[in-house]
């Protein structure tokens, strides 16, 4: 059944929430035929991932999906069936008084970051009662195992993946303004954030025996690969050359296109929580840099997903796994030696991920498990 839909999105770190959000919207759209709204309250970040968006105006349609900027909400709003609070951030105190005037409460949705502890599966679907108002929200947990909500997956997204041909990669890649493949050559996209070892990792791709593309979107990450390089080497608009590693500066992609580019390269870093699921679907290995949290929290998230990721491999794979983890996320110093170790299990763990992706799509996707869940409350 067709229902009305409020997403409300604050975004905290430019991309990382409002690409899930928008994820979600436009799967609810399209595979669930839903009628979505979503509130955002930066739109020009929000641009920069959806060059649709025209960050300068406050009500519009795009993709088929409603977008409003959130300080912009009339007093007189009328709620949607469903409301989804994303990553913890607050309703406008507006609109839970607009929740109060409806005969039939809408089902209230706090979308909770994705981690692997094992507290989640018991955490999930749990009431959470307003502490002075007869409203109640339902927390919500995506994951990696049964028993949570599962990650988000369009409906096409593996066909597509398995139908990106060489072909389709040549193409995207002319499309794009990449660079085409040299033989032989190591392809890596870099997103991170400021905390990870750049500069270190810069140093070791120097050092490769093979020829290195590294791909890395605007912004303080390829500005500092820029400052380090801009002394010893060739530097032509975008690109930088260093003897046998190229980087080429790109602006940040529409979410699909970025889908591609992880497609099309060997080895993939990233952040947070959207590109992080990305990869996984993409199967090539990859590296992630997790939100730092205060007192060390993200630690125990990162273990806990390495532990559910590396359980079926052989333990000096898993090592390698885990020794480049650790080291990208500040806890140990990256070395030639720990990324040449890595680099070595290149094939294994592409193959591993294979076996990964299988596991995960036994599970149902996010949009699906939502939906599911506000039909059994309507």
């Amino acid at each position: 059944m067709q229902r009305r839909w409020d997403i409300f999105c604050t975004i905290i770190d430019n991309f990382g929430d409002i690409g899930v959000c928008w994820r979600l919207a436009r799967q609810l759209t399209q595979d669930h035929h839903q009628t979505v709204r979503l509130w955002v309250d930066d739109l020009a970040s929000f641009s920069c991932i959806a060059p649709d968006v025209n960050p300068e105006i406050q009500r519009q349609v795009v993709q088929g999906i409603e977008i409003c900027h959130w300080q912009c909400m009339p007093a007189e709003i009328m709620p949607a069936e469903v409301v989804i609070e994303a990553f913890a951030c607050e309703l406008p105190d507006v609109y839970v008084a607009a929740l109060l005037q409806r005969k039939k409460q809408p089902v209230w949705i706090n979308l909770e970051y994705l981690s692997a502890e094992p507290w989640v599966t018991q955490c999930h679907g749990l009431p959470s009662p307003h502490p002075s108002l007869p409203l109640i929200k339902t927390f919500f947990f995506p994951g990696f195992v049964q028993g949570t909500g599962g990650l988000l997956r369009e409906k096409n997204l593996i066909a597509q993946r398995s139908a990106f041909s060489t072909i389709a990669e040549c193409a995207f890649l002319q499309r794009k303004g990449l660079l085409a493949r040299k033989p032989g050559e190591i392809r890596i996209s870099l997103f991170c954030y400021d905390t990870a070892p750049v500069t270190k990792l810069i140093r070791i791709l120097f050092e490769s025996s093979k020829p290195v593309l590294l791909i890395v979107p605007e912004g303080s990450a390829a500005g500092s690969i820029a400052s380090l390089l801009n002394n010893s080497s060739s530097q032509t608009g975008k690109l930088i050359q260093h003897g046998q590693l190229t980087v080429q500066i790109i602006p940040f992609m529409e979410q699909t296109d970025y889908d591609r580019l992880l497609w099309s390269c060997d080895f993939n870093f990233v952040r947070g929580e959207d590109s992080f699921v990305r990869a996984q679907w993409a199967g090539s290995p990859f590296i992630w840099n997790i939100y730092p949290q205060a007192e060390g929290a993200h630690w125990k998230k990162l273990d806990a997903f390495l532990d559910l990721y590396t359980a079926n491999m052989p333990e000096d794979m898993a090592d390698a796994v885990r020794e480049i983890g650790a080291c990208w996320n500040g806890k140990y110093e990256i070395s030639s030696a720990i990324w040449l170790n890595f680099l070595f299990f290149r094939e294994s763990i592409t193959q591993h991920n294979k076996s990964w992706v299988r596991q995960l799509f036994e599970q149902v996707d996010l949009a699906s498990s939502l939906v599911k869940f506000a039909e059994n409350r309507l």
